[in-house]
């Protein structure tokens, strides 16, 4: 028992199952995040359809021609068989397309919810882990995730389903934050942390992954709250797994005094990496209310196919966060931001093309090896910027990070329904989409950010002067080395420090 309880302490002090604790709750706060995507839309239509058919039992509603499973040409509720020669199923999607249109701006609100209440929550957290540390919060995030997901299961109008979504924003910002600020804390090297954070963005993309596909297929073939279930008892296991590995006394900050939210956000690079985040995340939460609605009005697509329409998106931001969370590195974060925006951009123009399900594989695809390239980069570049500039504690930085995110699902969503219920849901991609294209430029300033004066002076003071003058030749070669320390510290600073070399 002894030897037990002495391979128990040595395994806890892991920074492998830190990692793990982050991957697992960013996993399933995101399987949460989007397996109501494809079963919101579909359920408020079933409720809208009950509702039309209780208050006129009498005599069926000529445009109420829909199953209850968006199976828009089989026999609905009453036995009668949609299918005719003289009605195509293209002209019963038409019948309802005013609904549809409605459900454009209630969607978007409802998806919209979490992202504000997170927005606001953020910066009491990153004040909370700054003074706490990292564990409680973490777990704080288990407590209200696991609410959140029993109310989304037995909710059964918009209004208690508002609330969930609102009280799961509370859950994922404790764990996102928390979460990214233990691993730039436990991982100091750049290269490593960059690696880290590849992987803890990879349990966000595998959550993103199957969420839509597997909240659609349990939907319609067992029943909205079967999916909702699942995950709480996944989240009992990740409540259990936090216990177990989290001991606050080494993963809390250091004595380090924390930056002010204030003098981070004065910071110009600090607010060009969250404006990529911000601009970049708002594209995709833009398209998860509007690409279901307006698949079922010109598609006339099923429950199932409402969720697969993310999955290529899904697999490959799965795929580029851990690829590029180390290739970023090397060919330049700001460089792969740059690219993963202009791509974000042509991917979105290209969405309205689609003709069906399988014209949207290219674009939805190309929209996640964008936001791969985009998040895998700037994640690892805000905790990069506050080394270099701030004290290195990463509580201010992360909900900083994390309210640039939020602020992109809250707007995104919020704007989305009410732009594509005025200009039409293909106007709605290209303004978001040349929006990408148009910010991309600014992400040439984080190639190079300077250093305070604070931090060249700790480098001048702890380096040796074969590695000072190694970093000065390799960062700019026309700098020169004095008695003094650096002529040119542009973007310096070493591993030990978590910079770029």
């Amino acid at each position: 028992m002894l030897e037990w309880f002495k391979w128990l302490n040595e395994k806890r002090k892991s920074r492998r199952l830190v990692l793990v604790v982050v991957f697992v709750a960013l996993l399933l706060d995101n399987m949460l995040f989007t397996v109501v995507v494809p079963i919101i839309p579909s359920f408020l239509y079933d409720v809208e359809l009950k509702n039309e058919n209780l208050s006129t039992p009498s005599s069926p509603a000529p445009n109420l021609l829909v199953t209850s499973t968006i199976s828009w040409d089989g026999p609905d509720r009453r036995g009668d068989v949609n299918k005719s020669p003289s009605l195509p199923t293209d002209v019963t999607c038409i019948n309802r397309s005013n609904f549809f249109r409605e459900e454009n701006v209630q969607v978007g609100l409802l998806f919209a919810s979490k992202g504000i209440v997170q927005l606001l929550v953020n910066p009491i957290v990153g004040l909370i882990t700054n003074r706490l540390g990292y564990a409680i919060p973490m777990i704080c995030g288990f407590i209200v995730t696991f609410l959140s997901t029993i109310m989304f299961a037995f909710s059964e109008s918009y209004t208690l389903l508002f609330v969930a979504r609102a009280i799961q924003g509370i859950g994922s910002s404790f764990s996102t934050v928390a979460g990214l600020g233990m691993l730039a804390n436990v991982y100091t090297d750049d290269f490593e942390r960059g690696q880290a954070m590849g992987i803890a963005l990879g349990g966000l993309a595998l959550g993103v992954l199957v969420g839509p596909p597997f909240g659609a297929v349990m939907y319609d073939f067992v029943g909205k709250s079967s999916p909702f279930l699942v995950l709480a008892f996944l989240a009992l296991l990740d409540g259990a797994l936090q216990l177990f590995i989290l001991r606050p006394s080494k993963i809390s900050p250091d004595s380090t005094a924390p930056t002010p939210y204030l003098t981070l956000l004065k910071d110009p690079y600090i607010l060009v990496a969250a404006g990529s985040l911000f601009i970049a995340n708002m594209a995709v939460s833009m398209l998860e209310p509007t690409l279901p609605i307006w698949m079922m009005e010109t598609m006339c697509s099923s429950k199932w196919q409402l969720g697969l329409a993310f999955l290529p998106a899904s697999i490959s931001y799965l795929l580029c966060t851990n690829l590029f969370g180390t290739l970023a590195h090397k060919m330049g974060r700001w460089l792969c931001c740059l690219l993963g925006m202009i791509l974000v951009g042509i991917s979105l123009l290209c969405v309205p093309l689609a003709v069906n399900i399988y014209w949207l594989i290219g674009p939805t695809a190309g929209i996640g090896i964008a936001l791969g390239m985009v998040d895998s980069s700037i994640i690892p570049i805000m905790g990069h910027l506050v080394d270099l500039r701030h004290n290195s504690v990463y509580g201010g930085i992360y909900a900083i990070s994390d309210m640039a995110l939020c602020f992109g699902f809250a707007l995104g969503p919020s704007t989305a329904g009410a732009i594509a219920k005025v200009m039409g849901f293909p106007w709605l991609m290209v303004i978001i989409g040349v929006l990408n294209i148009v910010y991309c430029p600014l992400c040439i300033f984080l190639r190079s950010p300077p250093a305070k004066e604070e931090k060249l002076a700790i480098l001048n003071h702890e380096l040796s002067p074969e590695t000072k003058l190694y970093m000065v030749q390799k960062t700019s070669p026309d700098s020169v080395l004095t008695d003094h320390g650096y002529g040119n510290l542009t973007g310096v600073n070493t591993k030990a420090k978590g910079i770029p070399h």
